[in-house]
């Protein structure tokens, strides 16, 4: 087998599929790309077991057709130095040996057989439906930070997806942090709900990120998920398990509100953070009247940090404690000019939210669970 492609299209292909491939494969065959030439198209697939993505490509000139897995590592390495020029991959089907032209350029590189490479998952009886990539981009974006690493709870490790008649809505937590994301502008027929694994959810976010228009189809039954649009495909097993009811964590009383510049607030957060305590990350929060005191200390070296903001606040003053990092990755995932943070009391959950949101399609909460404060 034989064609002609542009290297930077090649390149921006591989790129895209090198996330898939895992640091530490148990069968070396998955540290390969495969390609699969035929009729007037070039398949490259990647995959970790778990994850299996593909992209189709439109070669200049094509001879013959086949497959052959390709060392991933040593095909991005060369593909990154070249300009952006033709590229002829030639395929040897005696010895599977492959040979790379480009420009003055010929390399040699050896290929292996594709049939110890893992088949792409068929999805059976699945539930199918198209969203927008905007949306789905938007809530993997908005969630993703707030996932576990916790190996003994991996339904915390990703992201619930709920479909229903009213709404669809992203969940992610890791017990000390909880964001909901929910879309009023997209209903389904039928209820729905699975949990993507984080790895999935970076691919696709990082490839609709760049794309701002035009619809994914979506696949699932219990075991997989399937996302296609455009040249490309992901298919990915769903993670098992219950996820904890969310709900009943989102406190609905919280008679202390305080509104706020959300800049203002996350610059003096990032400041005042330099000086808290490197395990706890606490800040804490001194809310008298109309003014909001920030403070950090660290016993151990003797570091203090104040400082003071202007705010509107209803409610009875009070002092509550937070982790510093947590409420940065909240604010920073806003978009919104204020903020509005809601309290019941100091030992219980904050809950943070947009004010004025222009996007009213878009519904977003972030619960922040308090820390203890040093007395």
């Amino acid at each position: 087998m034989k064609f002609i492609i542009s290297s930077l299209k090649l390149l921006k292909s591989i790129q895209a599929l090198g996330g898939v491939i895992g640091s530490n494969n148990t069968l070396p065959i998955l540290d390969d790309f495969l390609f699969s030439l035929s009729d007037g198209e070039l398949r490259i697939t990647a995959s970790d077991l778990e994850t299996t993505m593909m992209i189709s490509l439109k070669p200049d000139m094509q001879e013959g057709t086949g497959e052959v897995t390709i060392p991933a590592r040593l095909l991005l390495d060369i593909m990154k130095t070249f300009p952006d020029i033709p590229v002829t991959i030639h395929v040897k089907p005696e010895n599977l040996m492959v040979e790379l032209t480009a420009g003055e350029g010929h390399y040699k590189l050896s290929g292996h057989k594709s049939d110890e490479f893992p088949q792409t998952p068929v999805l059976e009886d699945p539930t199918t439906m198209n969203l927008s990539a905007e949306i789905l981009a938007n809530g993997f974006e908005k969630t993703i930070f707030a996932t576990g690493n916790d190996e003994l709870r991996p339904v915390m490790s990703g992201v619930l997806i709920e479909l229903s008649e009213d709404y669809l809505t992203f969940v992610a937590t890791d017990a000390h942090k909880l964001v909901r994301y929910r879309r009023i502008d997209v209903k389904t027929e039928q209820n729905a709900a699975f949990i993507l694994p984080k790895k999935p959810i970076n691919q696709l976010k990082n490839l609709l990120s760049v794309k701002s228009e035009g619809d994914v189809t979506l696949e699932f039954n219990q075991k997989n998920a399937s996302f296609s649009f455009d040249n490309v495909k992901l298919v990915c097993r769903l993670i098992e398990g219950k996820y904890p009811n969310y709900e009943a964590v989102i406190p609905t009383t919280n008679p202390n509100k305080l509104s706020i510049d959300r800049i203002s607030l996350l610059n003096s957060i990032r400041r005042v953070a330099i000086f808290s305590n490197k395990a706890t990350h606490q800040v804490r929060f001194k809310i008298t009247g109309q003014e909001l005191m920030l403070s950090a200390e660290d016993l151990d070296y003797y570091n203090e940090a104040r400082e003071r903001l202007s705010c509107s606040y209803e409610g009875d003053d009070m002092e509550i404690g937070f982790n510093s990092r947590f409420f940065q990755e909240m604010l920073n995932n806003m978009e919104t000019d204020n903020v509005q943070l809601e309290m019941s009391a100091p030992n219980r959950a904050g809950i943070l939210v947009p004010v004025d949101n222009e996007n009213k399609e878009e519904d977003i909460l972030m619960l922040i669970m308090p820390v203890m404060l040093n007395q």
